[in-house]
Order: structure tokens, then sequence, then C-alpha cells
């Protein structure tokens, strides 16, 4: 036992060689080496002017033109360094400590490299290059088994198009990978990423954020809970709380999942999906399942889609339908499959409805095929027209006239205001025609109407109107439908 515990006692003391040397008057523990000294220990090589050398202790304190070689291909460089032999840990210093690993140096006033675990620490500012990326921090390690820098304190990354500012990183030299957990800044020559946990690999451009996450990218934002993100493609998706802004266009998607894909100038959301769209200061509000929004290649926005469960609000106009298209080139918005169309006092029906606007507001409504317009005169009673085809024409904004083409059926109550202002029911217009145009008052109030070829138009008494006129076929009031505020479009 007593001959193997020295035997491991001996393998740990450090040798050398030198031109000259001497013990120390004073400390005869201490060897005193000149001239091409040359210790090693363990594996570990070390070439210095001069040193000391303590046998108690077994610790190796060098002086100048110092070259330590670790492996075939780790090697540092210094000044002045002490070595305890013990425990194999370094502390080199000098103005510049140089650490070479392969294609990666770190630079510093002061490193400390423990030898069992293969790490070099810094504590007062580090510079690193590893291929074509540089590592800035206050305080740092670098593990070079694993080739891993673990840094913080005011961290910079960068290459030639490429700067990530953050606190804390861990950066593989080997995957190009870095980790980070705190807020951190990511700067290309295309977009800036923002995250507050994730990783970005700079070789591909490829990032991953987990919290906090924004992409911004030529005008386009994107903030999520979780987001993926390649640069190079220029492709983002998001998960969680998802907001894509086109600053170019005053457009806003939200949703729980989103996609962007810049290069084919489309984005999507889906799941609770919502669009927020400001065109000459007035406000688009769309909710579906899932919404499409392309742009042209002037970046411009081309169209929006929205799918299943519909609704739409505008200041001036609200609808409901299973799926809607907007066309930004010509202001028209069309509303396909049981869509519901719903202006000042009236509910208007159609298989399919377009509404075209200018900037003054709506300019035309188009009810195609089956329409159906409904305004509710009382509790019990409302004004209908019904046909094959309608078409709302409006003046400013404001409703001028309808024009109801082919099988048209009308049903409209006559009012009559007294001196204090109370309105009364008169009479009841109904009849049928092949075409009809009803003009509206300044009031949005149908003020004459005009039949065309085989009218057939009755005046009955309010208590008289046949059964068969208080609801035309089809009729269905869904006032409880309607979106009142931008909020109730997500009400179903």
């Amino acid at each position: 036992m007593v001959a193997a515990t020295f035997a491991v006692e001996a393998q740990k003391l450090i040798e050398y060689t030198s031109g000259m040397g001497s013990r120390d008057p004073n400390r005869p523990e201490v060897w005193i080496l000149y001239q091409n000294v040359v210790a090693t220990h363990e594996g570990m090589t070390l070439k210095a002017d001069s040193a000391h050398y303590n046998t108690e202790e077994n610790s190796f304190t060098a002086f100048r033109n110092i070259h330590i070689t670790l492996t075939d291909t780790t090697f540092i460089f210094g000044n002045r360094l002490y070595y305890d032999g013990n425990t194999r840990v370094l502390d080199i210093w000098a103005d510049t400590v140089v650490l070479i690993d392969g294609s990666t140096v770190l630079k510093a006033n002061h490193l400390t490299y423990e030898r069992d675990r293969s790490t070099a620490y810094y504590t007062l500012w580090g510079h690193a290059t590893s291929d074509d990326r540089t590592l800035d921090s206050r305080q740092g390690e670098y593990d070079s088994d694993r080739k891993m820098f673990y840094i913080y304190n005011d961290v910079n990354l960068r290459d030639s198009s490429m700067l990530l500012v953050t606190d804390t990183l861990l950066y593989n030299t080997v995957s190009k990978v870095a980790h980070f957990e705190s807020p951190t800044h990511i700067y290309s020559d295309s977009s800036e990423i923002y995250s507050e946990l994730g990783d970005y690999n700079t070789d591909t451009r490829f990032a991953v954020s987990f919290k906090g996450s924004h992409v911004s990218n030529q005008g386009r934002t994107i903030d999520s809970d979780t987001l993926y993100y390649d640069e190079v493609m220029e492709f983002g998706k998001a998960r969680g709380n998802v907001r894509i802004y086109d600053s170019v266009n005053d457009l806003t998607c939200t949703g729980r999942y989103g996609e962007t894909h810049q290069k084919y100038r489309y984005s999507y959301v889906t799941d609770s999906a919502h669009v927020l769209y400001v065109s000459d200061g007035d406000s688009l509000f769309m909710h579906g399942d899932t919404i499409y929004v392309t742009n042209d290649s002037l970046d411009q926005l081309s169209t929006v889609r929205a799918n299943y469960k519909v609704k739409v609000y505008r200041h001036d106009a609200q609808a409901m339908c299973d799926s809607a298209y907007y066309s930004a080139t010509d202001s028209l918005l069309s509303l396909y499959k049981n869509p519901v169309l719903w202006y000042e006092h009236y509910q208007c029906t159609a298989d399919t409805i377009e509404l075209l606007h200018d900037t003054s507001g709506m300019k035309r409504a188009y009810l195609r095929t089956d329409c159906f317009a409904i305004q509710q005169v009382d509790s019990a009673r409302y004004n209908q027209l019904k046909g094959k085809q309608g078409v709302v024409y409006f003046t400013k904004g404001d409703p001028d006239y309808v024009d109801i083409l082919g099988n048209a059926q009308m049903v409209f109550y006559i009012t009559e205001d007294d001196e204090q202002g109370n309105t009364s029911l008169v009479g009841v217009n109904a009849g049928v025609g092949t075409d009809m145009r009803i003009y509206f008052d300044t009031t949005g109030e149908a003020s004459r109407v005009v039949t065309y070829d085989k009218p057939d138009m009755q005046t009955y008494p309010v208590s008289k109107l046949p059964d068969e006129w208080r609801r035309l076929t089809d009729f269905r009031w869904r006032a409880t439908d309607r979106p009142r505020k931008p909020e109730d479009v997500f009400v179903w």
C-alpha cells in the first residue's frame, strides 16, 4: 500500500529541465530556474524564460514568453503563470493571454484554466474568434472538450452580417448554435430578432424562441410565445398569442398559430384568427378560423381571405359568412356562403354579397342571387325587399337607392310623424314587379318606390295586410348575430 501511494504521488510531481538553476537561499524547497525552462506534468508541456518550482507545494511559477501545450491542438501563451500541480489549475497573466484550440482563439488579460475540466475562465473582458465569428463579454468560460463557450455580462456575438447582443450566452463552436436565456437581440442585414429564451444557428441563420418572441423584417413584425424563424428563407412559424403586423399596409393579424413567407409574399393565421386593416383612416376588423394575407411584388397589400365562421366589423357596415375575400386592388370585399350584411337599419342576405368601398366609405353593395333586405319597423313588423339580384348605390358613404332585379317583392310600412314627433303607422305598400328601385332619404329611410314591368302594388291598412305579406318566404331576422363593436367578431 505504501509503495502504491508513493507511485501515485510521484506521478503528480512536476518534472522540469532548464539551462541553469539554483535553490532559493531563503526557501530551500524552491528551485529558481533560468534559460529554456521546460516543465511537464501529466501530458502538459510548459515553456518559459524563467520559473520558480516549489517542491513541497508541487507548484510552478513561470515568467515571460510562456508557451503551454495542453493537447495537440490546444495551446496557451502568456507572460506570467502560476500552476498548482495538485489541483492541476493554471493561472496565466499578460497584456493579452492567448488560448488557441483548433480554429478557436480566446484572448484576455487573465485566464484560469482547470485541466481536470479542460475549461478556461476569465473575469474581466474576453475576446474570442472561431472561424469568422467573434465573441466578446466581461466574464466567461470556455470548455475545450465540448467546444462550448458560456459567457455573460455585455455579450456580443458577431460575424460579417449578424450581431447578437445579450447578457448570457452558450455558444458551441462546432454546431455554431448560440443558446440564450436572457433578453437577446439578433441583428442581421434583413431582420431583427428578439427573444428571452431560445437558440440561434449562426451558420444556417435559423432561430428558435420560446419566450418573448419577436421578429421584424422589412416592415413586417411577428410576436408570439414560441417562434421558429429562418432568415435565409424569410420564413417564420409562430405559436401562442401570435401577432403579425405589416406596417407598410397598416394590417395586423392575430391568432394562436401563424406563418409568414416573406419571399412568397403571404402570411396566414389560424385558431381564433383575426385581422385589423386600416385604410384611409377607417378600420376593418375580420375574424375567421383561418385568415390568409398576400402582398404584391411592391409589397403592397393584395388580398385578405378568411375561412369558416367569418365576422366583419366596420363602423359603417358589419357582416358574417362562411368565407370572405378582400381585394385591395379594387377595394372589393366578397362574402360567400350564407352571408349576412348589416348596414345602418338594414339586414341584407344573398348567396353572395360583394361590397365595394372608396375613400368616402361604401360605394356599392352587390347582392347576388336570392337577395333579401329587411328593416325592423317595430317588434312585430318589418320592411322587406326581395328578388333575384340586388344592387345598393351609395353617395359619400350613405345609401342613395337600391335596385331589385328579377321577381322583385316589397313590403314597406308607411309612417307619419305628428307635431310632437311621435311616429305612427298609416298603411302598408306591398306588391311585386319584375324590377324595383327604392330611393332613400338623408336618414336612410325609403322615400320613394318605382316599380318596372308588370307591377302589382297595393296599399293596405296596417291591420288588413294579408298574412302572406307579413313575412316573405325565407324571412329570418338575425339582429342577435350582428357585431355591434369590434370584439363582437369573435362571438358566434
